[in-house]
This record gives C-alpha cells, structure tokens and sequence, in this order.
C-alpha cells in the first residue's frame, strides 16, 4: 500500500452539530489511539452533557412541523441518502485507510465494511417512499386508517468493532422514517463518523438532521440515554452497558429503545459433513474481524464421530492465518482494538489454560508494539468453562464435543445471549431442528455470519431486543397514528 494510505489526512476532529464544526464547550479533547503502535494518532474533541444538549436542541429544530426536514418529500429524503451512499462509495479509498489506522482492520477489510455500508444506505433510500400505513375496515361506519410517523430525535451509540458499517446500520432506517439523529461514534474509533458527517453536509441534508458527538460512554453516551428530549436510543455493544441504557431511559422520559448486544454463539458441525470444508467455515465465523464480533461462532460445537479430525484441522488453520501489518494484502488479522480489549482476552485464554482446556495453538502476544494476538484455538472445552461462558471478543476459537442432537440444542441454549448461530449439516430434518430448537434472533444453515442490508439481525435474552437491517428496522424508527372519521 502506498504510504498515503498508511497515513490519511486527519479532516475532522472537532464535534458536527446543527451542519457546522465545533469545538467541545469543555474544550477538552482525548487521544484516539493506533492499535498497531499504541500511539496517539491525533486529539479529538470531547464531547459532554452540554454539547449533548446543544446537538438535540439542533436535532429537535430540525424535525418540527414547518421545517424541511419534516415537510419534505419522502422520495427527495431518499434521494438525499442515496446522494450520501454516492459520496461514501466515492471515497472509499481514503475511508478505509481512516478505518484501518483507526481500528487496525485489514485494509482489504475496510473496504469490503465500505461496500456493504454504501448498499445498505442505498437499501435504505429506496424504502422512503413506501413506509405506509393500512387501511382498516372498523365497525360502525368509520373510515379508519394508520399513518407512521417518524419516532422522533434518535439518540445512536455505536460500537468500535465495525464503525462505517454501524454508522450506515443506524442512519439508514432513522432517516427513512424522517427521524433525526445525535449519533455518538465509540471513542476508540471516531475518526471515520466524523468524515462521514462531512459527507452528510456535502450532500445537502437540512442543518441539524444529523449532528456526530465524540466522547465517552459515562458522559456523552450517558447525556444521550437520560435525555428528555430524546425520543429513542439505538445502542449495539455490550450486554452490561445495555442494562445502563435501559435504566437511564426508563429513569427519564420511557424513550424507545434499540438494543443489539453481545452473544456466545454456538455453531453446531455433524458428522455428514465434509471436515475440511466445516473446519474453513468454523474458522471464518470466529476470527473474522480479528474475533471482534458480536455474533461470532465462539461456541463451535462438533460431534464426537469428527471431533479430532476437525480440531487438527481447524488448528492448521489458525495456524497459517497471517497476523500483522494491516496494509498488507496477505494479512488475515491485524491487532485488536485497544489496550483493554488486548489485556482482557489474554486474561480469558489465562483462564482457558488454568481451568484446564487444550491449548493447540495460540495462546499469546505478537511482538513488542500494539495490541496483536495470535489465533488462538482450544479443544477438550467444556460448558462450565470461563472461556465457554464469557463473550471473549478476539481471536480465541473454543471447540466442544457432543454425542446427540437433543443434548446439543440444550446445551446451544445454556446462555443468556441469544444473537446468532449456525448448524453444518447435510440433512434437512436435522437442520430444521436446530432451526426451531436454538434460541437466537439468527439460524445460519450451511453458512455463518451472512447478513445482508435486506435480513433483520437481532438477538433473543440478552442479546438486545428490537432488529436492525431489512423491513423491521423500519419499525423501530415509526410510531404508529391511528386516525378514525365518523361518516355521516
């Protein structure tokens, strides 16, 4: 890559509301860091409850009833969007070398999280016009009829994991509806919201629909959650965050609220499968995204009749996966996110060890700078284990054996996530089994971790409520009016 890439312009630092760039009323601004060095990269303003305040005094202008937001043409709303996945799609380029330095994902990855982000705001663009309301046949003589109407100012907290993507998963459904947006990016990754913020000016969206706040969870993203004039929180992160969203918003005005949370997602592999071909899938759904994946395979349950076969395997092929410079074509995994991130899953693989799981590879740091760990694969993994209850979130890939197909879907089921899941299998009545036996918002058959800008993705338990992506999102960003007219 050229050294361009490796080293984009820094454009935006400061806060975006209401279409112009400002600094923090604080003034005060934190580092977001490299996590393949561990250095700064530049300060970014920090946000707070005042800037919180203004950015929804801003969002709430922006939808009353005689703005242009609020009047305007749903299809020129979803021109508008598409008008923004044009840009996005234009730059890409520069996008993805922001997201890399900023995340440390693969660059070839980067730009892949770019294409899927630029279809879903398109997917999105093409539903303005068709959010529609139904015609009822209601007793006594009445014209009765539903009209959906937009929820409101939506308050978005957005993850570290997959920053570009989250930020198109949560516009795109909010600005269909015609809602309007105070979107905090995580403050380990800001960098690429903030461009996307100028690109949402450049397109021409009325000043103060969307407005981009960097900051920190305990104080910008708790301002979000217990604002009174917010009419909606969407959160996707973790589980015990999810509880604080919960609380701060029933605590203050019973907003709406949007949860995509964690997971321990089982992967289920029979015997009448092809090893090799189970082993490359199993793979795919852990340590994509460096294992940083709220959905990923982290529970890869394989029969008995297999169990060695696979585990050889599936350790071979953690151990050719390229780990290092992410601009490197032939990087399969580039560092994780942060010093935290990084000392969290060493301690959870310490764990795996101490409790005493079979360590085939893996098990500990790449060099000397940054935050890299190797691919990492235990077997002889049991249920009562810390790593086999625990979201890891890295590069750790746990492998249980199981004998029957009752006693697997019971033990799929012992967590208190429920977000994805898979079954590997050649027989259609096992698989429909697992499909109406596993509790979790997704059932990949054959397959994991396919999301597409058209499918609902969401969890059961504790895995959040609500779905983003495909028609449902559409409901979590409406409020439904019923109107009724007595005929005379």
């Amino acid at each position: 890559m050229a050294d361009l890439k490796r080293s984009p312009e820094i454009k935006y630092t400061k806060l975006f509301i209401n279409n112009e760039w400002c600094s923090s009323i604080s003034g005060k601004t934190f580092p977001t860091i490299n996590p393949c060095t561990g250095k700064e990269i530049c300060q970014v303003h920090e946000a707070d409850k005042e800037d919180v305040d203004r950015a929804v005094e801003a969002a709430k202008n922006a939808i009353l009833l005689e703005s242009d937001w609020r009047i305007l043409d749903a299809s020129k709303r979803g021109k508008l969007i598409y008008k923004l996945a044009d840009l996005i799609e234009r730059d890409k380029d520069y996008l993805a070398s922001l997201e890399t330095l900023d995340n440390g994902k693969p660059y070839l990855d980067s730009l892949g999280d770019i294409e899927f982000s630029v279809n879903v705001m398109r997917y999105y663009a093409g539903w303005c016009d068709k959010i529609c309301g139904k015609t009822i046949p209601a007793d006594g003589g009445l014209l009765c009829f539903t009209k959906h109407e937009p929820v409101g100012v939506v308050g978005q907290i957005i993850p570290w994991n997959y920053p570009i993507v989250m930020v198109c998963w949560k516009l795109g459904p909010a600005l269909a509806c015609g809602c309007t947006v105070v979107l905090k990016p995580a403050e380990q990754t800001p960098l690429t919201a903030l461009y996307i913020a100028s690109l949402i000016k450049e397109a021409g969206f009325p000043a103060g629909v969307v407005n981009v706040l960097p900051g920190y969870g305990p104080t910008a993203g708790a301002a979000i959650s217990s604002h009174m004039s917010i009419d909606k929180v969407a959160f996707t992160g973790s589980a015990e965050i999810g509880h604080v969203i919960m609380e701060a918003a029933a605590k203050s005005n019973l907003k709406r609220v949007l949860l995509e949370l964690g997971g321990k997602s089982p992967l289920i592999i029979f015997p009448d499968v092809d090893v090799s071909w189970a082993a490359k899938i199993a793979h795919a759904a852990l340590f994509t995204n460096h294992g940083q994946n709220c959905c990923a395979g982290s529970r890869t349950f394989v029969h008995q009749d297999i169990y060695e076969e696979f585990v050889t395997k599936a350790t071979e092929l953690a151990l050719n996966r390229k780990v290092g410079d992410p601009w490197n074509e032939e990087t399969a995994q580039g560092p994780q996110v942060d010093e935290a991130q990084f000392n969290k899953i060493l301690t959870l693989i310490e764990s795996g060890k101490a409790e005493g799981a079979s360590l085939k590879c893996g098990g500990s740091s790449v060099g000397t700078e940054g935050y890299f760990i190797q691919p990492t694969v235990f077997a002889d993994v049991t249920d009562n284990m810390t790593i086999s209850k625990e979201e890891i979130f890295g590069p750790v890939q746990q492998i249980l054996k199981f004998s029957d197909l009752d006693e697997v879907i019971r033990r799929a089921n012992n967590t208190s996530y429920g977000l994805g899941s898979g079954v590997l299998t050649n027989d259609i009545n096992v698989a429909m089994k697992i499909v109406n036996g596993i509790k979790a918002g997704t059932v990949w058959v054959n397959c994991y971790d396919i999301c597409t800008p058209q499918a609902p993705f969401g969890g059961f338990k504790m895995s959040g409520q609500g779905r983003e992506l495909g028609e449902y999102a559409l409901k979590e960003y409406t409020e439904v009016k019923t109107v009724t007219i007595q005929i005379k």
